[in-house]
């Protein structure tokens, strides 16, 4: 056509090959960039491993079931769900008490599922959990 510049052959195969690379970011945002086996939270109960492997005043995180679960001073359980409430990320990093979300950067406290760092402003979902038999089960029906 005159008067109108075609496009070059360069231009259009470079951006054909970085459109599949840009897709890839915000795959690794969503639910699907951590483990696709794994729901978002157990719909059944789960068992997560020993007791003792939950120390007083510390967390553990059950990357396979996306379950953190902590221990206050007193004893007493409690388990989170370890998907982010602001991308659906699955968190896969606890450091202290604090998980932290490998998409945005929020973090939450384990031991609360309250959000300490923005971008989430919700807190993580409540799980049941108890002790049974020196093993901890989490998830509905625990």
């Amino acid at each position: 056509m005159p008067g109108r510049p075609s496009a070059r052959r360069r231009t259009i195969l470079r951006g054909a090959a970085l459109t599949p690379v840009a897709g890839l970011g915000l795959a690794a945002c969503g639910p699907e960039g951590g483990d696709a086996s794994a729901p978002a939270t157990p719909t059944a109960p789960v068992d997560l491993g020993a007791e003792s492997e939950v120390p007083k005043g510390g967390a553990k995180l059950y990357r396979d079931h996306n379950v953190v679960v902590s221990r206050d001073a007193s004893g007493a359980l409690k388990a989170f769900s370890t998907v982010c409430t602001h991308a659906g990320c699955p968190i896969n990093k606890l450091q202290d008490t604090t998980l932290i979300c490998p998409c945005h950067g929020s973090r939450f406290d384990a031991t609360t599922g309250k959000v300490v760092q923005s971008p989430a402003t919700e807190p993580l979902a409540e799980l049941p959990v108890r002790a049974k038999g020196g093993k901890i089960v989490a998830g509905p029906g625990a």
